[in-house]
């Protein structure tokens, strides 16, 4: 995992806006009409319908997808307790999850109150706010009786995921271990080492799955819960076992299954060889676990294992359930959130694990073939099938319990709106990371005298992304990397015009003039230009001393793009290269091309460009459906440009029918399906929803992809170069330590896809 800097943290929590959500506006309010319909007078006619009919606030208000996220800040993560206000950061995290996960708004609310009346009279006072509650990082017991409270005296769906997110997860991963295992749930001895709410919960749903209170035995930090101990609460005594076993050593000893909730390093190798055959050890502790899986793993060859860790197999992550068990919950208008939609979301995940993982999965983890078996017995968190698994399950369940009052008739329709929800932008992003961690590469930093690209290189080597290699001046690296505490001194630092690199120097000067020679570069003339930075850069990655190039923070484009032209050369199934802009919106991922290299191009410059657009998206894994765009529709005004686009779609429509594409059509038609629809209804882009956007000249495309960058805040990768035989790629002049980070992982993806 990588190392996260206390001073990262706090930066990026507070840098632009403080903290990570915000509100806003759903409906139009730039006129003084919109005003009116939004508050006085026009506001007055909801409030009078839901007072006559209160059902309706969910026709007229938010409150159907929106949930409270609420703490007193009693037991947060592994801080304890530190307080309301210092529980917001991780309130308002879980609300980040439940956004991007399953598209519900959130407002975090962080109470002060530790008394459990006081608490629930809050919660309860605020209730109609929201379509569900959910309650986060209360300490036990007092979480036990606050959620049962608020259950009873409230008619939303109240969960509180520290109970039952691990429970459900992890009796999910228990459902396959076992299957594996070839044991019987109501055989099984089963072990469970901590006695806080999430254990307990686990503990109470696997007894619904079908263990045996009998063959149950939990531990807290004095030892085996027996029937002898005095002053157990009621939760505690639910587990208490006639025994004269005490420790964990002797607990564990024959054990089926081991359930971790407790602290790390408390389990030995000898413990894990003396549990039965075919054991399960879920060690959930975090971030270090009972045992850790290389230990466990060492000693039994028949082992299947699960911690909380994101880089080892079958992380128990609760991020897999939540977001989807309310999605389902709030789609149907749940009452509550009751035992049989919690064992339908158990049985939901356990179910996609034994599914043909798509491709993109497999390439967002590094893998060729994700299959269900002893690394795979709970879904990968990034798996987008999650949300249109779960929630239907959850549904169904609250509907089959009797405890929905909007129930869904047309379930094939309810998965579509489930895949509508999510944008792909996160998605993307998420996925092309996961990749570039997967097969890390070399990659050569131009600018390194640079802070923020000092920065870029440090995240990318700790995220175990790439392995960077800094070009420039070395006492002024090496004075930045000092003056601002960057880990990079292990990193190599490489002066092209210092003496030390005349030899090498020589021997790609004497490479580019065997390139270049015929086109007017004497070798006097190459060795002069190896001392510029991007030139030698470019060499390094041509002779293979590097996997990938970036630069551009500080250079024209020109000055980045001409080296990587003469050394490292066009594909030979490539006539040009071009220029394309990833911007990630609220509806998805857009694509823009050209953005950065062809002025001017010709008709079937344009169908070049199309096509090296394309390619690009299938290696990401997405459809490209696309726009040729012009100020005129299908022929409705004429000049050149838009002449061109009309004929660069005719010759891609006869010489490749199986591509989306569709042209000449203005930027409105193309990003509004509706108007499209109704107004061109033979168009290929009617019914899709395009993603791609190819423009006539450069002026269009870079003006376009700026002014959508800075009035809708859409974040930008690129431009990223296609059509090169290797990875080279340009930053815009002045990019921020973010965009270097997002092509830096874009330069690794497109550089293993090279190999």
């Amino acid at each position: 995992m990588a190392k996260i800097r206390k001073q990262d943290a706090l930066d990026y929590h507070s840098q632009g806006k403080p903290g990570k959500i915000e509100v806003n506006p759903t409906k139009p309010y730039n006129s003084q009409r919109d005003l009116s319909l939004a508050y006085s007078p026009g506001v007055a006619e909801p409030c009078l319908a839901i007072a006559d009919q209160l059902d309706d606030v969910y026709k007229y208000t938010s409150k159907g997808n929106l949930v409270a996220v609420i703490s007193n800040g009693t037991a947060v993560l592994g801080l304890g307790d530190i307080g309301p206000e210092a529980s917001k950061p991780v309130m308002e995290g879980k609300g980040l999850l439940f956004k991007i996960f399953a598209d519900i708004d959130v407002f975090d609310i962080e109470v002060d109150a530790t008394d459990v009346d006081k608490f629930v009279e809050t919660v309860k006072a605020i209730a109609p706010t929201f379509g569900g509650i959910n309650l986060e990082d209360i300490k036990a017991p007092e979480a036990f009786e606050i959620e049962n409270r608020l259950k009873e005296e409230l008619d939303i769906p109240i969960m509180h995921d520290d109970q039952h997110g691990t429970a459900i997860i992890s009796a999910a991963a228990l459902i396959n271990a076992l299957e594996l295992a070839k044991k019987k749930i109501e055989k099984v001895k089963i072990v469970v080492n901590g006695a806080g709410a999430s254990a307990i919960s686990c503990a109470k749903l696997y007894l619904a799955l079908g263990a045996k209170k009998e063959n149950l035995l939990m531990l807290d930090s004095k030892g085996v819960i027996t029937t002898s101990r005095k002053n157990l609460d009621k939760n505690k005594a639910l587990f208490a076992r006639k025994t004269k076993l005490n420790t964990l050593e002797e607990a564990i000893e024959g054990a089926d299954v081991f359930l971790g909730l407790s602290r790390g390093n408390i389990v030995s190798k000898d413990m894990i060889k003396s549990m039965a055959k075919n054991p399960i050890v879920f060690a959930l502790a975090n971030p270090t676990p009972e045992i850790s899986y290389q230990d466990a793993m060492g000693v039994r060859d028949d082992i299947i294992m699960a911690t909380g860790r994101s880089d080892h197999p079958n992380q128990v992550n609760n991020v897999l359930g939540f977001p989807f068990i309310f999605r389902g919950a709030l789609d149907v208008r749940a009452t509550t959130i009751n035992e049989e939609m919690k064992l339908a979301a158990v049985k939901a995940i356990a179910a996609l694990a034994k599914e043909s993982v798509p491709e993109e999965v497999n390439e967002a983890y590094g893998e060729k073939n994700i299959a269900f078996g002893p690394d795979q017995i709970i879904p990968k968190p990034l798996d987008p099938r999650l949300i249109t698994y779960v929630a239907p399950a959850v549904a169904k369940a609250a509907m089959e319990s009797g405890v929905a009052k909007e129930p869904i008739e047309d379930w094939d329709k309810y998965k579509d709106e489930l895949n509508r929800r999510l944008g792909q932008e996160n998605k993307l992003i998420r996925n092309i990371s996961q990749k570039a961690r997967q097969n890390p590469k070399t990659v050569v930093f131009a600018e390194a005298d640079n802070y923020k690209v000092l920065k870029a290189a440090q995240i990318a080597k700790e995220d175990e992304i790439a392995e960077p290699i800094l070009l420039g001046n070395s006492i002024k690296i090496k004075k930045l990397i000092a003056e601002y505490g960057l880990e990079l001194d292990d990193c190599r630092i490489i002066d092209p015009k210092s003496q030390a690199m005349r030899k090498k120097r020589a021997e790609f000067a004497q490479a580019l003039f065997e390139k270049r020679q015929r086109k007017g570069v004497t070798f006097y003339e190459a060795d002069k230009l190896m001392r510029d930075r991007n030139y030698f850069g470019a060499m390094m990655v041509e002779t293979k001393e590097a996997d990938a190039l970036i630069s551009g923070i500080t250079r024209n484009y020109a000055d980045v793009v001409k080296p990587a032209l003469q050394i490292i050369g066009m594909r030979d199934d490539v006539k040009k290269v071009a220029g394309m802009y990833i911007l990630l919106t609220k509806r998805g991922p857009m694509f823009f091309a050209d953005t950065t290299v062809n002025f001017n191009p010709t008709a079937e410059e344009i169908v070049d460009i199309t096509l090296l657009v394309a390619r690009a998206l299938r290696r990401l894994k997405i459809t490209p459906r696309i726009a040729l765009l012009s100020y005129s529709n299908f022929g409705s005004s004429g000049g050149p440009d838009a002449a061109k686009m009309s004929e660069a779609a005719a010759i891609l429509h006869r010489d490749y029918p199986n591509l989306i594409v569709d042209g000449e059509v203005q930027a409105n038609f193309a990003l509004n399906n509706e108007l499209m629809n109704e107004k061109f209804p033979f168009s290929s882009l009617a019914n899709r929803k395009t993603n791609v956007f190819i423009f006539p000249n450069l002026a269009a495309g870079n003006i376009a992809y700026k002014l959508l960058q800075e009035m809708n805040e859409a974040e930008a990768i690129g431009p990223i170069l296609l059509g090169l035989k290797k990875s080279c790629h340009v930053l815009q002049l002045g990019s921020s330590v973010r965009e270097i980070s997002n092509m830096v992982k874009v330069a690794v993806v497109d550089a293993q896809t090279n190999k």
